[in-house]
């Protein structure tokens, strides 16, 4: 005003032009295009107009500068390249070269103002230590617990980090009220926890925590977290009930617990609460004073919730009162306690599927779900069972993130969360084909519970929302047929009182029942509500409904691998292994969602079952749906023991472990479809480096090792981008890549994992996770211990859940080097006997082994169980192999740790040259021996006169008798003393000995194994495949041979089957077979 100027308040406005100013003191600063405001592309304001600034020379020291001058804490990184995306307009700034010490930008060395030579490709940004969030967790109240703060993640804060002032903040940031204190909260010690690294300098004024001053802490030691009480209203809790998730309803208000008395409270009400305490729905308001009176306090108020409400805050309290609460007024609830599963887009019980994953509900597949799994979600939901999961596009409206878990139930379940759950490997699947299904609704009021599915068990009936038994003292199959029509779960099959020991304890319901059988409802049956009588006075009564057949496999380590049992008129039982093979395994893995049949296991490979034997002779084509659709003998007829059991291994058995390593270090490997494969590392975190570990047992911490020490594989490489959370405990529910067996452009991305924890050692296997796994191969059931490389010692197998050795009677080259090979090392140099490499413990599985020396697998190979006190560890048999790979054994079987072929083998030069020059010697010999031989017989020719006739007959003769012997014995008498012992092994013995149609069995060549020196013998059909065979065993019919075999071919037993039987043809066209009733006849 001190200037010259014109006051015309008469010119009319807009005749001239509003003038602005720009002054020296408007620089600013300020990072754009990120999540928080502490981070993201670097902008400066100068002359008024905002610019960015280029990433020449941008490093930690000038980050540093930018997130002090905006209180953003202290620098984390400085990136460049557009990291934030590329900004547009003016670049100010150049060449900056802060120490780190200036109080603003402007003040460190650079270019002049507006001079550079870059373009918006190169803007610079910073990401700084300040957080975009914090909030309260670990209690019952979104306004007390564990102070947490958000920069990428959430970071624990430590007590020793805030005060009462800095509380004060957060209390008023949150909306809960003024600060009642602060505590020490959870003790560390070995905690994995990342731990916010700044102390907070609040005045107390501030209104959020992060405009606090803050200062950096370099001893990143926490003993206890910070735990903050605020006094406003602080949320509910369920108190005095039987679980977390039911009981009386309690109010936190100023600071004090008391009792909700809520006049109208209501179900509606209840099922709100119920969700805010991630405790599912409300399934029941009971009456009376079912959970006490309290503490005494008392707050009158209505409950009432926002929708979709993320906080128990948004639930909101009318106080209208601090006065006691009239009878039958208090809140109360019973609470399902299954969180994380709803309805949308339909009706309370009906509508699309979405699950939650921490804080976000998403859909489920179409293709990953099934009625078992929509049964126990209608149950969560206290909205009935499953009536159909094929809706059409009725509910499938909607966005939001699509998961791809999968729930594997047996559909007893009380929650979802209690399946099996496997998202690993999943297929992606379209948003318009997202799971639903149409529940039967609130009004069914009848159950069975305590079976093995929703079709069988206790009866239960829903009368003024609550759950009550039925009691009978004349129960029938009338009654029980109208339950059954009720629940849509076909016939009654039978009727039956619980034993004393399954009987209820609650409610009585109905009693006396008496049904004609055609009715719709049990409650239009002609009945007696007493409930005045004492529970217990009659029985509790139960059904088993047509609907209730089931099919599981157990015994195995994990799912879709087992002992087949079946679930028929209340009963569990087993199937017999006649006829059992590939075709009847994949209608089985179908039937459970277990992919297909890797292979069928006969002769009780998962342990023999117990009671009803229901299914024999099954012959499924594989295209039936379910295995009550095969052919099959009548259920309940059979001529088997649990022996024979059935048991399959399905290609979507997973089983995960760590290899070349100590178990809980080494290659990380899955198995998949039936073989070991690799895991990719691509854009795999710390984070699931630790689900690994504590998945395989191995500690709580863990870290992807680098250096590739643990070697490379040979397999496919099954999965990547596997991506865990905080929430899973298990890789199976960790998002990844579907299944691919070339899912690593190459070696390199394999995953290598080192975790903190060890496992306890049960033995001194050299595959620590085979024993008793259903995924290991025969190779990984043998082991060689004493020797060095893994690749000599003594021979021990692993059978009936331990490790044993071998006998060294008959043990020669031919059975040292199957060994070799399975093992991957090479041929054998020496079968050892007699303890060579000292004597083993525990059993000794076999003895009097018979190897041709051409099979891949000790398995493969007749041999003969220890039987009393034949042979003692004295007489362990031990093999020396080469320690050369070779390349026979299949791809699929894991590698071992191998002997060198170079350095240190066993095999020196001048052993070689040796080898080399005694052969070449024998050569000449052999040449010369001919040519002598060959100079007789012509000498010979001419001493003698030639007579075509004669020469003919003598010949002919020569060529019966020589094709009469290789009839008898297949073998030349050529052989060696121990050939021709393993020549009559394989001939067999005496009829005299056998008896008359006596016939014995042999483990086979493998399909490709050359036959050499052995001719052909009549065979005959032999029984089904053994369990780790998968060529049929023969049958060899021979000619009496030296009496000390006899009992070993009677016996022919084979490391393949644990116990030896007839084939099915023999037990069919044997009477005497038939004539007991079983198709096993114990050995003597």
């Amino acid at each position: 005003m001190l200037c010259q100027t014109s006051h015309s308040p008469t010119v009319p406005s807009g005749v001239a032009e509003d003038v602005g100013v720009v002054c020296s003191g408007s620089r600013q600063i300020r990072l754009v295009n990120a999540t928080n405001r502490c981070a993201g592309r670097v902008e400066l304001y100068h002359d008024g107009v905002w610019g960015t600034i280029c990433d020449d020379y941008w490093d930690l020291s000038d980050a540093s500068v930018v997130c002090k001058q905006l209180g953003c804490g202290h620098a984390i990184k400085a990136l460049g390249f557009a990291h934030y995306g590329e900004g547009s307009g003016q670049i100010w700034l150049d060449d900056v070269k802060c120490t780190g010490a200036e109080s603003d930008i402007w003040a460190c060395p650079a270019s002049a103002l507006g001079q550079h030579d870059c373009q918006h490709e190169e803007d610079a940004g910073v990401l700084c230590s300040g957080f975009s969030g914090l909030r309260l967790t670990g209690r019952d109240t979104a306004c007390s617990g564990h102070l947490k703060v958000k920069q990428e993640t959430w970071l624990t804060v430590c007590f020793s980090h805030i005060d009462f002032k800095a509380a004060s903040v957060i209390c008023n940031e949150l909306e809960c009220g003024e600060a009642v204190g602060i505590s020490r909260g959870t003790h560390f010690g070995d905690k994995h926890e990342q731990i916010w690294q700044e102390k907070f300098h609040c005045l107390g004024n501030e209104t959020h925590l992060a405009h606090c001053p803050r200062m950096l802490l370099h001893n990143k030691t926490c003993s206890h977290d910070a735990t903050v009480v605020c006094s406003g209203y602080g949320g509910y809790r369920l108190a005095n009930g039987s679980t977390r998730c039911s009981g009386r309803v309690e109010l936190l208000h100023g600071g004090t617990w008391g009792t909700l008395c809520d006049y109208l409270w209501d179900l509606p009400a209840a099922n709100d609460l119920c969700q805010q305490l991630d405790c599912g729905v409300a399934l029941q308001i009971p009456d009376g004073q079912s959970f006490g009176k309290g503490n005494g306090s008392v707050w009158n108020g209505t409950f009432s919730c926002k929708n979709n409400g993320s906080y128990q805050r948004d639930c909101f309290v009318s106080v209208l009162g601090h006065d006691e609460c009239p009878a039958g007024k208090d809140a109360r609830v019973v609470c399902s306690g299954c969180p994380g599963g709803r309805l949308v887009n339909g009706t309370t019980c009906s509508g699309r599927v979405e699950i939650r994953h921490g804080d976000t509900w998403g859909r489920l597949c179409q293709s990953h779900w099934n009625l078992k799994a929509a049964n126990v979600l209608c149950h969560q939901l206290n909205c009935g069972y499953a009536k159909s999961i094929q809706t059409g596009d009725d509910f499938a409206a909607g966005d939001g993130p699509v998961w791809r878990d999968a729930f594997h139930c047996n559909g007893t379940e009380s929650c979802l969360w209690d399946c099996a759950q496997v998202t690993l490997g999943n297929p992606s699947c379209s948003a318009r084909e997202p799971a639903t299904v149409v529940c039967s609704g609130l009004a069914e009021s009848l159950r069975l519970s305590g079976g093995e599915s929703r079709c069988d068990g206790r009866v239960e009936i829903l009368l003024h929302g609550i759950w009550s038994r039925v009691l009978d003292d004349d129960w029938d199959i009338k009654d029980a047929h109208v339950v059954c029509r009720q629940l849509e779960c076909g016939i009654a099959k039978k009727a039956y009182y619980l034993p004393r020991s399954e009987r209820g304890t609650g409610v009585v319901g109905l009693r006396s029942v008496q049904c004609a059988g055609n009715e719709t409802q049990l409650m239009l049956c002609q009945t007696s509500h007493s409930p005045t009588v004492p529970s217990g006075v009659a029985e509790d009564v139960g059904v088993v409904c047509s609907g209730s057949r089931q099919i599981r496999l157990v015994n195995a380590t994990n799912r879709c691998a087992g002992r087949v049992e079946l679930y028929h008129d209340g009963v569990w039982g087993t199937i017999c292994d006649d006829y059992w093979d590939l075709s009847d395994a994949n209608v089985v893995c179908k039937q459970l969602g277990c992919g297909h049949a890797i292979k069928a296991f006969g002769s009780a490979h998962y342990g023999e079952g117990s009671g009803q034997i229901w299914l024999d002779d099954a012959k499924c084509t594989g295209a039936e749906s379910d295995i009550w659709a095969c052919p099959a003998r009548a259920l309940g007829q059979h001529n088997c023991q649990h022996k024979e059991d059935a048991g399959v291994l399905c290609s979507e058995f997973l089983a995960l472990r760590l290899v070349n390593g100590n178990g809980c270090t080494g290659r990380l490997e899955v198995f998949y479809n039936g073989t070991w494969g690799s895991i990719c590392s691509n854009q795999m975190s710390q984070l699931t480096a630790v689900t690994v570990c504590k998945h395989l047992n191995c500690g709580d911490d863990g870290e992807i090792a680098r250096d590739f020490e643990y070697g490379r594989g040979s397999g496919p490489t099954w999965l990547d981008h596997i991506e865990c959370t905080e929430q899973q405990s298990s890789l199976w529910q960790c998002q990844s890549d579907p299944w691919n067996a070339q899912s690593c452009d190459n070696r390199a991305e394999e995953t290598h994992i080192s975790c903190t924890g060890r496992k306890e050692a049960t033995s001194p296997a050299t595959f620590a996770e085979c024993p008793n796994s259903t995924s290991c191969s025969d190779r990984e059931k043998l082991r060689v211990i004493g020797g060095e490389y893994g690749c000599s010692g003594r021979v021990e197998i692993w059978q009936q859940g331990s490790w044993g050795t071998v006998c060294d009677d008959s043990w020669d080259l031919a059975d040292a080097n199957v060994v070799c090979r399975q093992l991957g090392c090479g041929s054998a140099l020496s079968a050892l006997s007699e303890a060579a490499f000292g004597e083993g413990t525990g059993p000794i599985w076999l003895e009097k082994v018979h190897c041709k020396g051409t099979e891949l697998s000790l398995w493969d190979c007749p041999a003969k169980p220890l039987f009393g006190k034949n042979c003692d560890h004295k007489e362990d048999a031990a093999v020396e192999c080469s320690g050369v790979t070779e390349t026979t054994a299949s791809p699929t079987r894991a590698d071992p740790p191998r002997r060198p072929a170079t350095g240190s083998t066993r095999l020196s030069t001048p052993i070689i040259l040796c080898i080399v020059l005694g052969a070449l010697l024998c050569l000449v010999l052999a040449i010369l021996a001919g040519q002598i031989q060959r100079a007789r017989a012509q000498q010979k020719g001419y001493r003698l006169s030639y007579d075509p006739f004669s020469e003919a007959v003598y010949e002919e003769i020569d060529y019966n008798l020589m094709k009469e012997k290789q009839g008898m014995t297949g073998f030349s008498d050529s052989y060696s003393e121990t050939s021709k012992t393993k020549a009559q092994f394989y001939s067999g013995d005496s009829d005299e000995e056998n008896g008359p149609g006596a016939t014995q069995e042999v483990s086979p060549l493998p399909e490709n194994a050359p036959e050499d020196s052995y001719d052909d013998a009549t065979e005959v059909p032999g029984p089904k495949d053994a369990p780790f065979s998968e060529q049929n065993d023969q049958e060899i019919i021979g000619i009496p041979e030296e009496s000390d075999r006899k009992k070993d071919s009677q016996t022919g037993w084979s490391p393949n089957v644990p116990g030896n039987g007839t084939s099915a043809a023999d037990r069919h066209s044997s009477p005497a077979l038939e004539d007991t009733g079983y198709d096993d006849i114990e050995e003597l």
